[in-house]
C-alpha cells in the first residue's frame, strides 16, 4: 500500500545536528489531508484512495464537485488526488492521514509542478554553450544551424530549440524525510523540491525504496 499526502511547499532552511553539521531541507505543510473517497475494483475498475487537501469557498467549485464533498462529509478542497492501491481497502479501516503517516529516515518522492521559466532561448533552456561574443560574430546566443541539405532533408526530432521553459510535472525522488513534526504538521525534507513557495506538492513513499517495517505492516 503506497498512501501519500498532498501539502504545500513552505520554504527552505537548515537544521543541525548534534555536532554541528547543517542540512538544507524543504519544509511541506501536510495537515488537514481528508480521505474523499475509495475506489474498488468491483465498482471502479481499480483500487485507489481518493485524498483531498486546503479548504475553499464553497463558491469556488461547481455544483457537481460540491456534491461529491458534500457526499463524502468534507468542504470543498483545493486540492484532489488519488493514490493507487495494490487491494481494495476494507470497509471500517481508519485511515490516519496525518504526517505520522510517514517518519523520519524515510525516503520519498515529491511531485510538484516547476516554476514557469517562459520563453527562453537554447543556452538557457538546454544548456547550449553559444557562439562567439565578440563584436565580430552576429550569433551570441542562437543555436546555429538545425539541419542538413537535401539529404535528409529535414529537421532531426528532438533537436533542442527555444520554447517554452518550466511549468510542468516534475518527480524529485528517493528525498530522506529529517524530522516529522507532528505539532505543527510539517515534514522536513532534505534537498530541494520542484515548485515555488505556496506551490501543492504530493508526497508518496519512494517507489524505488522499500517501506520501513513499521510503515509496511
Amino acid at each position: 500500500m503506497r498512501i501519500g499526502l498532498l501539502g504545500k511547499k513552505i520554504g527552505m532552511t537548515r537544521v543541525y545536528d548534534d555536532k554541528g553539521k547543517a542540512t538544507a531541507v524543504t519544509v511541506i505543510e501536510a495537515g488537514g489531508n481528508v480521505a474523499l473517497q475509495r475506489k474498488t475494483t468491483e465498482k471502479d475498475g481499480y483500487s485507489a484512495l481518493q485524498v483531498g487537501y486546503g479548504d475553499q469557498k464553497e463558491s469556488r467549485v461547481n455544483k457537481a464537485e460540491l456534491g461529491h464533498f458534500k457526499a463524502n462529509g468534507s468542504t470543498p478542497k483545493s486540492v484532489v488526488k488519488e493514490f493507487r492501491l495494490e487491494e481494495d481497502l476494507e470497509d471500517g479501516v481508519e485511515l490516519d492521514l496525518s504526517v505520522n503517516l510517514f517518519q523520519a529516515g524515510q525516503t520519498v518522492d515529491v511531485i510538484g509542478q516547476s516554476k514557469g521559466k517562459g520563453f527562453q532561448g537554447v543556452m538557457k533552456r538546454h544548456n547550449y554553450a553559444g557562439q562567439g561574443a565578440s563584436h565580430g560574430s552576429k550569433m551570441h546566443r542562437r543555436n546555429g544551424s538545425i539541419g542538413q541539405g537535401s539529404t535528409p532533408g529535414l529537421v532531426w526530432k528532438n533537436t533542442g530549440m527555444p520554447g517554452h521553459m518550466g511549468d510542468r510535472r516534475v518527480t524529485v525522488q528517493n528525498l530522506k524525510i529529517l524530522q516529522v513534526r507532528e505539532a505543527d504538521n510539517v515534514l522536513l525534507i532534505t534537498g530541494a523540491i520542484p515548485g515555488p513557495n505556496g506551490g501543492y506538492v504530493v508526497v508518496r513513499p519512494a517507489k524505488k525504496s522499500p517501506l520501513p517495517e513499521e510503515a509496511a505492516k
